[in-house]
């Protein structure tokens, strides 16, 4: 995957309750050059916005507190256009509307397909790069 100057210059935040799948996108995301940061909760994530924006946020859509789908939303609500992939392990055609609807660059189903992950972190940034 060839990685952009912008894109390798920020982070990229993986927000999900899963310990494991946390650290192995984080080491994906290393392997490429790319810098990550991992949180275990929606919660965790937020106050992390007070010091900079990600380039892109990756997260799960099922976790305790809030969902992926009401993070989401809530990011748009406070005017936060950050590039957001959001993965799950069920594929519902709904929530994936749902998560189109409210936003999402992308929706991705477990378990996780790297190259398409990759590709679709170079696409969301890619798209909001062209959109400044």
């Amino acid at each position: 995957m060839l990685v952009s100057a912008s894109l390798a210059s920020g982070w990229i935040a993986v927000v999900d309750d899963d310990v494991s799948l946390r650290e192995a996108i984080s080491s994906l995301l290393r392997a490429h050059s790319l810098h990550a940061r991992t949180f275990g909760s929606a919660e965790a994530f937020l106050p992390a916005l007070v010091t900079g924006m990600p380039s892109c946020v990756i997260f799960d859509m099922h976790m305790p507190g809030r969902t992926g789908l009401e993070l989401l939303q809530h990011l748009r609500a406070n005017g936060f256009q950050i590039p957001a992939i959001i993965i799950t392990a069920g594929a519902n055609p709904r929530l994936r509307e749902h998560c189109e609807a409210a936003g999402a660059s992308a929706f991705l189903t477990k378990p996780l397909d790297t190259d398409l992950l990759l590709s679709a972190i170079e696409q969301a940034t890619s798209s909001a790069r062209e959109s400044i």
